[in-house]
């Protein structure tokens, strides 16, 4: 899909990126901007420009939001995916705990990644070619439900409303302990940890970055609860700080509970919902809550 638009006076000497930002319909972010301009899809008067090129009143920039094409670096592995819907713009798959989302360092096989490109022709490329089709991710012990975009601008469209947080999901996971109230707001910034850079802490009151959950109790056993968690931001391991946070670290969290307490990370992607990135209809997608999560005996 292509876009043409003409500067106005308004917005005289402002960089092309923040130009496209404001005025480009469907943008999710300066960095994907950036992508395209690296990929030659930006012409400002019929010729490339740089991303810090300062726009004049007048100008005629062009976008190609660019095709997606097949993955060429990452191997295509058979794989048996749980597909819960799929069209030509997006999928929704239920991802097994234990699957990691893409390929990270040397592990270039073995994720889901390389199940999608298997079984797509082709696979959105905005986050980059070892991430194709991935909006979001799930940690590699997380279960649940995964969007999937085919196509760049559903992948734009999708990220938008990430960014804009209209995007509502539900986690379901069984913690340690009794909590105390039916529903709660964990309002706690979060930052990189200091000395464990793959792990994330709660951050000094005015640092990190702002990270709200929701939660609600599904039910109660005699030493662990089941939860509902709504997150409304989309920090790394937000959900697993906060309920440690909060006292109640979820079961089977080897980073941030105890070793052994369950049989695998008790947390499942249960829900979510979202405007479709072409006909703009309104779709929500469940799966069911895993029954080892159900069990009265751990």
């Amino acid at each position: 899909m292509k876009q043409t638009l003409t500067v106005a006076q308004e917005h005289e000497d402002l960089r092309l990126d923040v130009y496209l930002a404001q005025n480009l319909t469907d943008v999710p972010s300066r960095m994907f901007i950036k992508k395209l301009a690296e990929k030659g899809l930006v012409k400002v008067n019929g010729r490339l420009e740089r991303i810090k090129y300062k726009v004049a009143a007048g100008d005629t920039v062009e976008v190609d939001m660019g095709q997606a094409a097949a993955p060429q670096d990452i191997p295509a592995e058979k794989m048996d995916l749980d597909v819960f819907y799929e069209d030509d713009d997006l999928a929704v798959i239920n991802k097994p705990p234990g699957l990691s989302v893409h390929p990270a360092g040397s592990a270039q096989s073995g994720t889901l990644v390389n199940g999608l490109i298997w079984r797509y022709r082709e696979l959105s490329d905005v986050n980059g070619a070892d991430r194709p089709g991935i909006v979001h991710r799930l940690d590699r012990d997380t279960s649940g439900l995964i969007l999937i975009a085919k196509t760049n601008m559903a992948h734009a469209r999708l990220g938008r409303q990430f960014e804009k947080h209209t995007i509502i999901k539900r986690y379901v996971a069984r913690v340690e302990g009794q909590v105390a109230f039916d529903q709660g707001v964990i309002d706690v910034p979060l930052q990189k940890h200091k000395k464990y850079h793959d792990h994330r802490q709660v951050a000094p009151e005015g640092e990190g970055k702002e990270a709200v959950t929701l939660y609600q109790v599904l039910k109660r056993f005699r030493s662990s609860t089941l939860l509902a968690l709504y997150p409304q931001t989309g920090r790394t391991h937000q959900l697993r700080v906060h309920m440690k946070h909060l006292g109640h670290p979820i079961l089977g969290d080897e980073k941030y509970g105890r070793r052994g307490s369950f049989g695998r990370l008790a947390l499942h992607a249960q829900a979510i919902a979202f405007a479709h990135p072409g006909t703009k209809a309104y779709l929500e997608f469940s799966c069911p809550t895993p029954p080892e999560f159900l069990k009265d005996d751990l």
